[in-house]
């Protein structure tokens, strides 16, 4: 079986960094899956709060964080019906390849 890569050329990241300043951003990632967008996101320098309905998913990307993200890294089991946060905990939301 082939390994999936996503965004080889790093349009992806570029898009992000363009979309504008990410250092030290509260961000809140629903569906953060196994945790490939976090990682970019604390890498761009933001405080990434990430959530996700699977298990699974979230232990993998727990297992999987760098030690130099572990302080702006947050993995929680969680749903967005209703989401467990107060108003104004966060500066942007992300969404992406969640449907």
């Amino acid at each position: 079986m082939a390994t999936l890569k996503v965004d080889p050329r790093g349009n992806e990241l570029r898009a992000l960094a363009r979309a504008g300043s990410w250092r030290g951003r509260r961000v809140l990632e629903i569906g953060c899956g196994d945790g490939r967008l976090t990682l970019r996101l604390a890498g761009l320098g933001a405080k990434v709060e990430a959530i996700d309905p699977d298990v699974q998913l979230v232990r993998a990307a727990r297992q999987a964080l760098p030690a130099r993200f572990s302080t702006r890294v947050r993995y929680r089991v969680g749903s967005v019906n209703p989401l467990p946060f107060r108003d104004r905990t966060f500066e942007r939301v992300v969404f992406a390849w969640s449907l």
